[in-house]
């Protein structure tokens, strides 16, 4: 224990995550580390979340607003949510428990691009940090942190926050040391200067986290992994859509649009992911480099395997299996990959500069592009934009991707309007599903929708979608992006009412 703390003074303000717990009042504001299920905070969120339900129990009020990366985990979001302690969350969550409460108004959420938190928090669009709560490897003599498996926002945390409270994980490997790049760099308008990064795998700032020993108001020992759940093996659907991703890769190859090792990779998370990713490496691609925000087994094995040469990312996002190949070969990794903060993964002028290519998931596409990757039905969260909207803006490619139909068929994925607008048809080029690939770039509106409904579309659906599109050609108010608005958004309200929008169950 002593070997992961190195300062005296902080080893002198251990303590147990209740008596850290206790240091948070309600009505802060809590920054918190974590990012996409990695690198968050195990203890002290249980021992606040027990706090708050005495609390409550005693009939005081006990509410927080909590600030991290993206996502965390049960321990974190889910403890403070089932404790109804939370009284504002951003920028990003997956937690049910969250989701729930924040679909039954039960909690404030500001979904935002997670490229723009750090600077909107240095700008105080958020307002003041009372204190911040960070996971870590371990402390330096001289006060310096060891990052753990995300980066997040941890920096401007560090920075921002009245008072830290660290967690020192012991089943974070010592061996992490020496992966990360912390730019310190950065600046508020006026005084902005270029981002010196010119390759993924570049080194342009520190191996260690800044802190001032004196903002330190307690340490705490863990010793507990981050809880990712194994991702399922891809399904059918999503290996077509993969294969018709890694078709068009070929197809811009011999069109001299991409290189053999194409352009460095951005993509989400989840089976489809995954599934693209498998798909390039069966393709034969070699030589490949990342650019993305978190690095999840299929990238992980993309490295082992030689496919992918570098990646850079702000978070590890492993399954346990994952972590297990990621622990055992922790010097073949380290040398491989960069973690960096996401002000910096998610930074638009290098996404431009360094032309990623994007591939996020969807919920719903219409026929002119418009994306919904957050909300179901228009009104209720799934988990948020997350990093997507920095990379489809910012791209060299922006592809969104999604089975054609959901819910064993009864919904589908492209629809007349979408019902709530993420991504504009200005920022989507490629959509994709298992039957096929719309290809937008240089299209009209009109040219658009036919290509969308012809290739994406599935046939239960083509016809209601068709039908729409011709009626509102003829119809619309105005013929350059032909709507039937009232039409398009009973699509929607037809799911509200019977979870249904087959076109047996109404016809437009």
């Amino acid at each position: 224990m002593n070997d992961r703390i190195l300062h005296p003074g902080l080893r002198n303000l251990l303590m147990s995550a209740d008596q850290a717990a206790s240091l948070i009042k309600p009505g802060m504001t809590v920054a918190m580390s974590g990012f996409t299920g990695a690198g968050y905070p195990k203890a002290v969120p249980q021992a606040l979340a027990a706090q708050m339900e005495a609390a409550h129990t005693r009939g005081e009020e006990f509410r927080i607003k909590v600030l991290t990366g993206a996502s965390t985990a049960p321990e974190l979001d889910g403890v403070l949510a089932k404790a109804g302690g939370m009284e504002l969350r951003l920028p990003y969550q997956s937690d049910p428990e969250m989701r729930r409460r924040i679909n039954d108004g039960e909690l404030e959420y500001l979904d935002i691009h997670l490229g723009h938190v750090a600077q909107h928090t240095w700008f105080g669009f958020y307002g003041h940090i009372d204190l911040a709560v960070v996971e870590v490897v371990g402390i330096n003599e001289d006060g310096s942190l060891i990052p753990s498996s995300s980066v997040g926002n941890n920096k401007t945390w560090l920075e921002q926050a009245d008072k830290v409270i660290l967690e020192v994980n012991l089943q974070q490997s010592e061996a992490m040391d020496g992966m990360h790049d912390v730019y310190y760099g950065t600046a508020l308008p006026p005084h902005r200067k270029p981002i010196m990064l010119t390759e993924p795998d570049d080194r342009i700032g520190e191996p260690y986290l800044r802190l001032d020993p004196e903002k330190v108001a307690a340490v705490v020992i863990t010793d507990a992994p981050d809880r990712l759940t194994p991702f399922a093996d891809p399904d059918e659907a999503s290996k077509q859509i993969a294969a018709n991703l890694v078709d068009f890769f070929g197809h811009e190859i011999k069109a001299g649009r991409l290189g053999e090792s194409l352009l460095p990779l951005q993509s989400g998370v989840g089976n489809i992911a995954n599934a693209v990713l498998a798909g390039l490496a069966d393709s034969g691609y070699r030589g490949l480099t990342a650019f993305t925000e978190v690095i999840q087994d299929g990238m992980l094995y993309l490295i082992r395997d030689g496919v992918l040469d570098k990646a850079s990312a702000t978070a590890l996002s492993l399954s346990p299996a994952g972590i297990e190949e990621f622990n055992r070969n922790i010097a073949f990794y380290r040398e491989r990959i960069i973690l960096r903060p996401q002000e910096i993964s998610n930074h638009p002028e290098l996404i431009r500069r360094l032309g990623c290519i994007a591939m996020n998931g969807m919920i719903e596409a219409d026929l002119y592009g418009n994306v919904n990757s957050t909300h179901v039905a228009g009104t209720a969260m799934m988990n948020g934009i997350g990093g997507s909207g920095d990379f489809a803006r910012n791209g060299f490619l922006s592809t969104f991707m999604s089975p054609s139909t959901a819910k064993g068929g009864k919904i589908s994925a492209i629809v007349p309007m979408v019902s709530h607008v993420d991504h504009t048809e200005h920022d989507t080029m490629v959509v994709i599903t298992e039957r096929g690939l719309a290809d937008l770039r240089g299209l009209s509106p009109k040219q658009r929708a036919r290509t969308v409904i012809d290739k994406c579309a599935h046939p239960d659906f083509q016809p209601l979608l068709q039908d729409y599109f011709d009626r509102a050609c003829r119809e619309s108010f105005g013929k350059h992006t032909p709507h039937l608005l009232n039409e398009a958004l009973s699509f929607h309200q037809r799911f509200v009412e019977t979870g249904d929008s087959r076109p047996q169950a109404a016809a437009l």
